[in-house]
């Protein structure tokens, strides 16, 4: 080991960035330890029987606003526009998501639905959306009227399938996340760079690992070769002490031992089915928030788009609680008063290891998006040493 500068522990997209750059920018010689048996972190993709581009871990998509991380992205691969549509079917009716005029013509009589309109124009009128919590919480009737149907048959049901709380107890960043539009517009995203790769990820991944001075081991558990000294805070690694850097982009709790107990996260199941059709529903990701059990669908052929003929890839999605030693993966850090209180004594105990680095959204015990991801290891590259 101490023939490396620098160990990652993950090669997902934290990981791998931030090995490329300590390679590339600052030559050092990086080794990269991955617990499972590919590389690409949650973003691993790859053509199943039907020969269709599935990931394997839920849908990806690249969106932000800073041209720098586009441009960063573009480097290691070719990529191609890509919008993303969503939607959410309630009472059995398919309506686009985010929520915008269209929904309230959905589920409204034509009388009532335009004042709702009327009463969202006169309040916000130089305002293209609001969440959901703002507009509980507003004076004029019918707006609250509104958002009482949205929480009540969506924003409820949906967090307590996702998150396996209440509404109430988590952080009010989640529910902030997907905001209620004020126009027809559809499309997920407002960002002004929205792409995927045109081949896939797992040809970005390799590309950007495909570098001198970087070496990669799969189905290695670091877990089970590093050990930090809480008394000398040294990081121990194959029993010897290894004073250079060391880049962890797992779940923080476990990395020391879950002394102050278990951080919550999400993990996901997948039902996959290919069926002799070429559509199943009407966009890419569908949300059902009133069905029991599952929380959404993905359909493959959409995303990216896929001409495949008469047949298409679909995978039906559960949220269920994360359990350290099973087969499940951490994939969402639920937040909660009572969590982050936890996650910053941790923090606390990880910045006593003067060359240990934490980064990635289960490190951080942030739900990053992959633009945020990516500027957060570009970050950390560049501080160490």
């Amino acid at each position: 080991m101490n023939g490396y500068d620098i160990i990652v522990v993950g090669s997902g997209l934290a990981g791998a960035v931030t090995a490329r750059y300590m390679a590339e920018e600052k030559k050092k010689k990086v080794l990269i330890l991955e617990r499972r048996n590919h590389i690409g972190g949650n973003m691993y993709d790859y053509k199943n029987e039907a020969g269709i581009l599935v990931h394997k871990y839920g849908p990806h998509t690249f969106h932000t606003n800073k041209k720098e991380l586009a441009d960063y992205m573009r480097r290691f691969t070719d990529w191609e526009e890509y919008k993303l549509t969503c939607g959410a079917v309630i009472d059995g009716k398919y309506t686009p998501t985010p929520f915008n005029f269209q929904t309230i013509d959905d589920f409204f009589t034509k009388e009532k639905a335009k004042q709702i309109k009327d009463a969202i124009h006169k309040y916000y009128k130089n305002q293209q959306f609001a969440t959901v919590l703002e507009l509980l919480q507003h004076e004029n009737d019918d707006i609250r009227e509104y958002a009482e149907f949205l929480f009540e048959k969506d924003y409820s049901l949906y967090t307590a399938k996702q998150w396996g709380v209440s509404p109430k107890e988590i952080d009010p960043s989640v529910l902030k996340r997907v905001p209620i539009r004020f126009n027809y517009e559809i499309g997920y995203f407002k960002d002004e760079y929205q792409m995927m790769p045109k081949h896939s990820y797992m040809e970005f991944f390799e590309h950007i690992l495909d570098y001198p001075g970087i070496s990669v081991e799969t189905s290695v558990d670091a877990k089970t070769r590093i050990h930090l000294n809480p008394e000398t805070k040294q990081i121990e690694i194959d029993g010897q002490v290894f004073d250079k850097s060391v880049v962890y982009t797992g779940p923080i709790d476990e990395l020391f031992e879950c002394v102050y107990g278990k951080l919550p996260y999400r993990s996901l199941r997948f039902e996959w089915k290919t069926e002799e059709k070429r559509s199943f529903q009407k966009a890419p990701v569908v949300a059902y928030p009133q069905e029991k059990g599952y929380t959404r669908i993905t359909e493959y052929t959409k995303l990216p788009v896929q001409n495949v003929g008469e047949q298409t890839t679909y995978a039906v999605e559960y949220s269920l609680p994360y359990e350290q030693g099973k087969k499940e993966e951490p994939y969402y850090p639920v937040l909660t008063e009572k969590s982050q209180d936890m996650y910053r004594r941790y923090k606390e105990l990880a910045g006593q290891y003067k060359n240990l680095y934490l980064c990635g959204r289960l490190a951080d015990f942030k739900y990053y998006n992959m633009d945020q991801a990516l500027e957060r290891a570009l970050t950390i590259a560049k501080e160490i040493g």
